[in-house]
């Protein structure tokens, strides 16, 4: 499909149609019915906003089995102006399809892509103990393969992938672990932070000053003595020297609560590089919480008894 003139309409995300981030997209109420940009990789993605041939783009930032997903973090620290301005949870489990006709009990190899495969080793295994597997670049190319190569007898797909190739589903819900998530992440250029929900997450990316011994807790103290809790801490290297490493980080609050404000600003005074990557609503809804010495009253009592002792 062509870029179309009209970035405010398109939307880019990892392709082809059927893998789990268009159905990431699918949840952007905002992108129904607009123009949906397949890409090959991340860095495609991300390169579409930043030249302003998409309004924004769908990334997958973590899985709960794999972790975080590194070319995203990297791709995120590198790119600037770019924000995160909603997060979706997708869960993700697994089909095996095969070509019409082909029976369960005639399958020799498996297409698959390596990380779906490692998800599904223990059906696989109990299931087709003889099985050979063929690696793909992606879970739907893995299905769509069987069109027109013969060397696989079955591949590894995300469910509905029958909704765009004509191929059987031989099993479903093949995955290892039934509560696998894959969390994403809308990326665009606007610097407009979505209003507080009271169920938010703000995300940064943060280098260290040096490698002292202790940065590393002095830069967590910064949120732990204002009682802002850290829903992901993922280290990536820098890439200008061994040891040189930088934090991706995701906290439970907006930049317009008082006690994230305030450990930013610790933050900013300790670090010579920190990337504010947005705040924006969680996917889960749930309510952050604090003690009452970290609300927003708790603050501005604080300022206000401060600024009584020169009055």
């Amino acid at each position: 499909m062509p870029h179309p003139t009209n970035a405010d309409d398109t939307y880019s995300y990892l392709g082809p149609a059927g893998t789990f981030t268009e159905a990431a997209l699918a949840q952007v109420v905002d992108a129904a019915g607009k123009t949906w940009q397949p890409v090959n990789n991340v860095g495609q993605a991300l390169d579409d906003v930043v030249s302003g041939r998409s309004t924004a783009a769908m990334i997958a930032i973590e899985n709960s089995i794999e972790g975080g997903v590194s070319a995203s973090q990297d791709a995120l620290a590198s790119i600037p102006n770019l924000r995160i301005i909603g997060e979706y949870l997708v869960p993700v489990n697994f089909v095996l399809v095969a070509r019409p006709g082909t029976r369960l009990q005639d399958v020799r190899v498996v297409n698959a892509h390596p990380v779906a495969y490692a998800q599904c080793h223990l059906w696989l295994d109990a299931t087709l103990p003889e099985h050979g597997h063929l690696p793909a670049t992606s879970n739907v190319a893995a299905a769509a393969s069987l069109l027109s190569d013969t060397t696989a007898d079955a591949a590894i797909a995300p469910p509905g992938i029958t909704d765009h190739y004509p191929l059987e589903v031989l099993a479903r819900e093949i995955g290892d672990n039934p509560h696998a998530v894959t969390r994403f992440v809308l990326v665009s250029r606007t610097t407009r932070l979505p209003a507080p929900t009271g169920s938010d997450k703000t995300s940064v990316i943060v280098e260290l000053p040096d490698d002292t011994a202790g940065r590393l807790l002095e830069m967590l103290e910064q949120f732990a003595t204002r009682g802002v809790n850290m829903s992901l801490l993922a280290s990536r290297p820098i890439g200008d020297a061994l040891g040189r490493y930088r934090f991706v980080i995701d906290l439970d609050g907006h930049l317009h609560d008082e006690r994230v404000a305030d450990a930013l600003l610790g933050l900013k005074r300790f670090s010579p590089n920190v990337t504010f990557l947005g705040s924006y609503p969680r996917a889960d809804k749930l309510a952050i919480t604090v003690t009452p010495r970290y609300d927003d009253r708790a603050f501005t009592a604080a300022r206000e008894w401060l600024e009584s002792l020169e009055s």
